[in-house]
């Protein structure tokens, strides 16, 4: 079974900009390029990530990045209604709940990010997991 799996804007910015302990999600996108997990992002991940990459590089090398990136995960987004009940669901962080509440509503199975406050909203149906411990849970 391919898990499908929500990348937090956290999580792709280790990747991609290779920042402290990236090693591990590394290892989540080494599945992901495998075939063996989906990774799913919404746009306003794709924006954040754009904004934080433009800091380090040109616009040419962004535009690669990105490119090459879209080539392994899916973009999925959010319509009116899971707008409406991800800011009424009462999480705190609007921006969190829009992607959260996103991912419900397109059956991903896990998110994965390293934010804390995070997983004390989750839901049943979409558990809330930091890179390791997804790692930990399917395969070692």
């Amino acid at each position: 079974m391919v898990f499908k799996v929500f990348l937090d804007a956290n999580i792709c910015l280790d990747f991609i900009l290779q920042r402290k302990g990236f090693e591990i999600v590394d290892s989540i996108f080494e599945r992901i390029v495998k075939g063996e997990v989906g990774g799913y992002v919404t746009p306003s991940i794709v924006h954040i990530i754009s904004y934080y990459t433009k800091r380090v590089h040109s616009d040419e090398v962004l535009r690669q990045i990105l490119l090459k990136f879209l080539t392994v995960v899916e973009v999925i987004d959010c319509n009116h209604e899971i707008a409406v009940t991800a800011i009424a669901s009462g999480m705190l962080d609007v921006e969190d709940a829009l992607q959260y509440y996103t991912a419900i509503h397109h059956k991903i199975d896990y998110f994965i990010t390293h934010d804390k406050l995070f997983r004390k909203a989750c839901l049943p149906n979409l558990p809330v997991l930091y890179p390791a411990d997804f790692l930990a849970l399917f395969y070692n």
